[in-house]
């Protein structure tokens, strides 16, 4: 299974690209601010798209009682999942290589997609219950305490995927660059383990 090998080896190496790009991208665009204000989620923190829209996106919120963005410290995901990621990085390569010398079975392939799979919702689910937080978790004695038509405190939650109006904000949330190498290294390991079942059967 020597092709397969190599497709599985490559795949595993994409997801490196996380510790180079954004896993998402957080955007606010509003009249008063003609560059829109913006935020990189890395898997080790979180870096403004320009120099001054952390500190900028903080006192936005400071106004209406929402947490300043989370620092490295603040967060145990920013620790555990690059551990995570290197070890299913690690794991990828090992069964690629092991499937190139033919020491194991091409359904090593499919289940390290599996794994990489269920990991992957998790996360998902947990940056979406970061985002509930963050939006809903707001400081009683904020300057400004805005209601909805109802007469319910106003929640300020950023959609985890796609647009939403947010008072005079335009918020647009995308997956980054780290994302897409994600989801294309795990089909490729999805072609790995078809490839090795086609080899396996003409073996």
């Amino acid at each position: 299974m020597k092709k397969a090998g190599i497709i599985m080896i490559i795949g595993s190496l994409l997801l490196l690209g996380l510790f180079k790009f954004p896993l998402w991208n957080i955007m606010l665009g509003a009249p008063q601010y003609p560059d829109p204000l913006g935020m990189n989620i890395y898997i080790e923190g979180i870096q403004g798209v320009q120099e001054f829209d952390i500190q900028n996106i903080d006192g936005l919120n400071h106004y209406i009682g929402m947490k300043t963005i989370p620092k490295v410290e603040d967060m145990w995901e920013f620790e555990v999942f690059p551990i995570v990621i290197g070890i299913m990085v690690a794991l990828g390569v090992i069964i690629g290589l092991l499937g190139f010398f033919g020491k194991v079975s091409y359904k090593w392939f499919l289940g390290w997609f599996i794994v990489m799979s269920i990991l992957g919702i998790m996360g998902m689910y947990d940056f979406n219950q970061w985002l509930i937080e963050y939006g809903t978790d707001l400081d009683p004695k904020a300057i400004m305490k805005l209601l909805n038509l109802d007469g319910t405190p106003m929640t300020y939650k950023p959609p985890l995927l796609g647009y939403q109006k947010m008072l005079n904000f335009d918020v647009d949330s995308w997956p980054g660059v780290g994302a897409y190498m994600i989801f294309f290294g795990m089909m490729l390991t999805v072609v790995a383990f078809f490839v090795g079942k086609k080899e396996y059967k003409k073996a």
